[in-house]
C-alpha cells in the first residue's frame, strides 16, 4: 500500500488515490507493491527490497547516494496478523521529500500524520518530517518501556505479596510467562533505541554537511539526550526483569520442596508402622504373641503409637 501526505499549513492531509505524487512531501509505502515502487522510481528514488533493509551491515543501513539519505532502523511493530515482531524500517531523506518503508505495522506511522504540527520539529520540511517522525517513534519506545514497567510492577506484587492461599502453580507459570513477554518485549525497544540513535547521529552529520541546519541541531541534541535517557531506563529494567525470573524460579523451587517434604513427611509416618507389621508377618514357628488373644489389638495399638508418635515429633521440630 501507498500513503501520500502534503504539507499544507502546517499540517499533513492524506493525497488521495488519484493525486500524483510529485507534491507528496511524505510518501509512505507498505508492503509496497512493484507498481507502486515503479511509480516513486520515476521520481528518481529507488526502493530497498526487504533483504537489503534486513542486512545488518551499518554501511547497507546508512548511507548516502546522490543526496539521498538511506537510514534503515528496526522498530517493534505488528504484523499484517497482529503478531508481535520487529521489523526494518527504511528512511529515503531526498532534497524534496521524505519516504519511508516497511513491511510491518509501527503504531507512530498510525498516530504521527494527526499529531505532525503538534510534535516539535514540525512537518515544513523533509528534515522536520523526519525529526518529528523520529520524535514519535521515541515516544512510542518510552511508552512501551513505561508498559513494561506497570507489568514488572504487577508480576512482582503477585510473587512477593501473594494471596492469603499462597501461591499456586497456575499463578507461578503465569508470573513466569509474564515476565518472559516483558523481557522480549524490552530485548525488541532497545533494539530500537540503538538504531534510532544510530539514524539520528548520521542524519545530525549530514545535516551539517548540507549546511541546512536551520535551528534543527538543537532538535537532534534533544532527541539524543531522550535516547539516552531511555536507554538508562531500559537497562533498569532489564535488571528488574532479570530479579523477577530470579523470584518466580525461586518460589517455583520452594513450592516444589515443599510438595516433596510433604510426600517424605508422610512416607516415614507410615514407615514404623509398616516396620511392626512386617515382623508380625515373618513365618516363624516361635512367636508367642500370635496365639494370645491379646496378639492382635497389640500389633495394632503399637502401629498407632508409633505413627502418632513421629507425628509429634515432627510438629516438634517444626517440620509440618
Amino acid at each position: 500500500m501507498l500513503y501520500a501526505y502534503q504539507e499544507i499549513a502546517g499540517k499533513l492531509l492524506r493525497l488521495g488515490p488519484e493525486a500524483g505524487l510529485a507534491g507528496a512531501a511524505w510518501i509512505d509505502l507498505y508492503r509496497p507493491l512493484p507498481a507502486q515502487i515503479a511509480a516513486v522510481a520515476e521520481l528518481g528514488i529507488e526502493v530497498p527490497t526487504l533483504e537489503d533493509m534486513e542486512e545488518i551491515e551499518i554501511s547497507n543501513r546508512l548511507y548516502r547516494e546522490e543526496a539521498v539519505d538511506y537510514m534503515t532502523v528496526v522498530l517493534p511493530g505488528l504484523t499484517e496478523h497482529k503478531a508481535h515482531i520487529s521489523g526494518p524500517v527504511t528512511f529515503i531523506l531526498a532534497p524534496d521529500r521524505l519516504l519511508t518503508v516497511r513491511h510491518h505495522v509501527p503504531r507512530p506511522f498510525e498516530t504521527y500524520p494527526e499529531r505532525a504540527d503538534k510534535v516539535g520539529a514540525g512537518c515544513t520540511s523533509p528534515d522536520h518530517l523526519f525529526l518529528g517522525l523520529m520524535e514519535e517513534i521515541i515516544g512510542r519506545l518510552a511508552d512501551l518501556l513505561e508498559g513494561s514497567g506497570r507489568g514488572l510492577d504487577e508480576v512482582s506484587h503477585s510473587i512477593f505479596q501473594p494471596q492469603p492461599r499462597g501461591h499456586t502453580a497456575a499463578m507461578l507459570q503465569q508470573a513466569l510467562e509474564r515476565v518472559g513477554r516483558e523481557g522480549d518485549l524490552l530485548g525488541r525497544v532497545r533494539l530500537g533505541l540503538l538504531t534510532v540513535e544510530r539514524a539520528i547521529s548520521f542524519f545530525g552529520q549530514t545535516l551539517t554537511d548540507r549546511h541546512k541546519a536551520n535551528g534543527l541541531n538543537a532538535v537532534v541534541k534533544g532527541l539524543m539526550r531522550d535516547i539516552t535517557a531511555l536507554e538508562v531506563h531500559a537497562d533498569f529494567l532489564a535488571s528488574r526483569v532479570a530479579l523477577a525470573t530470579d523470584a518466580t524460579l525461586g518460589m517455583i523451587n520452594l513450592a516444589q520442596n515443599a510438595t516433596v517434604r510433604i510426600v517424605s513427611v508422610v512416607a516415614v509416618l507410615f514407615l514404623p508402622p509398616t516396620l511392626i507389621a512386617s515382623i508380625y508377618g515373618m513365618n516363624f514357628r516361635l512367636m508367642p504373641e500370635l496365639e494370645q488373644s491379646w496378639g492382635y489389638p497389640m500389633a495394632l495399638g503399637l502401629m498407632v503409637a508409633s505413627g502418632a508418635l513421629t507425628y509429634i515429633f515432627f510438629k516438634w521440630r517444626n517440620w509440618l
